[in-house]
């Protein structure tokens, strides 16, 4: 049976991943625009799926071949997993895929180069110093060294980031409902992690028990000099109430590289209440979810679900009329 499968990411640097495709059947790339992609799935058998595109119920509806989608991430909250189910389309990420993901350490190292640029001023920084203003007495910050560093989900991503924050000299916490732990690193109980860290730093998964797990309550428990991380997913911290945390100084500042809105346009994400806010505030640094956005990981993660797929693909039977899974 001949494939038709849609990709609306950049391929560009990852020639093996577009080999793998073309092996699998005819391969239709676009970029991720939500009016030209719905057009092409009426044709589409696969789709390997950038995550700036919402995988809901209109996006099926205009699919009604598709039988397999692959996300070369983790995170899966750009899909209606129920209703991909529902419709038993076949799905795959990336998110236990350990044998990859466990040489991506990019998302962790992104946490402290934001934990540094809130910490250490840097955004008012480069602004003054590109005036010729060398304010170095009134950018100042705490050295890490020494200070306490409080994980909230010590699973893969968590555990870098220990290891990163031991290698800056700081004491590492963490809390985790699972039976976690990892060398030099002392579990505690939510609360006194909140109480007792200098950094809080987000490394769990987006589920309906961790939405929101980071609100008003949990703000009014955090040190006034704590500088909240979230490099996981927006909607786990209330938004809404870091605003407040921030303006009336409960927290010393927050460095993210997630918000929940991400599917908006660009002028509502231009908008967004956090975004409005960084824009004239300096204890508020947002990066555009770059967190995994390196050569190593993006290449690694797309040629992986590229061969996920074709292999896939390749192993129905040719009639097409065996049953997806």
């Amino acid at each position: 049976m001949s494939w038709t499968i849609v990709n609306t990411l950049d391929l560009s640097g990852a020639p093996e991943a577009v080999a793998a495709l073309e092996s699998g059947g005819t391969l239709i790339s676009l970029p991720a625009e939500r009016p030209e992609v719905l057009r092409a799935m009426s044709e589409a058998d696969a789709y390997l799926a950038s995550a700036s595109v919402i995988i809901d119920g209109e996006f099926l509806d205009a699919a009604p071949r598709l039988r397999v989608i692959g996300s070369p991430s983790t995170g899966t909250d750009h899909m209606d997993l129920e209703a991909i189910d529902a419709r038993g389309i076949v799905r795959f990420d990336i998110a236990k895929e350990f044998d990859l993901i466990n040489s991506f350490t990019a998302t962790s190292e992104l946490a402290f180069g934001l934990l540094l640029a809130v910490n250490r001023k840097m955004k008012p920084g480069f602004a003054a110093a590109e005036q010729g203003d060398w304010a170095r007495e009134r950018l100042t910050g705490f050295q890490l060294s020494g200070k306490t560093l409080g994980i909230i989900g010590l699973g893969r991503l968590g555990t870098i980031t220990a290891r990163i924050g031991q290698g800056f000299g700081m004491n590492v916490i963490a809390n985790d409902i699972r039976d976690a732990g990892a060398p030099g690193v002392r579990m505690v109980d939510f609360d006194t992690l909140l109480a007792r860290s200098d950094v809080v730093s987000v490394h769990v998964h987006l589920k309906s028990d961790t939405e929101g797990m980071i609100a008003s309550d949990q703000f009014a428990k955090m040190k006034s000099t704590a500088i909240l991380l979230n490099t996981a997913r927006g909607r786990i911290v209330d938004e809404a109430a870091l605003v407040t945390a921030l303006r009336e100084e409960a927290i010393a500042g927050a460095g993210l590289d997630v918000i929940d809105g991400e599917w908006l346009t660009e002028e509502e994400r231009a908008a967004h209440p956090l975004v409005s806010y960084a824009r004239g505030h300096d204890n508020l640094v947002i990066t555009p979810h770059i967190g995994g956005a390196t050569i190593e990981s993006i290449y690694g993660a797309r040629v992986f679900m590229a061969r996920k797929i074709a292999d896939w693909l390749r192993a129905r039977d040719v009639s097409g009329h065996a049953e997806a899974g």
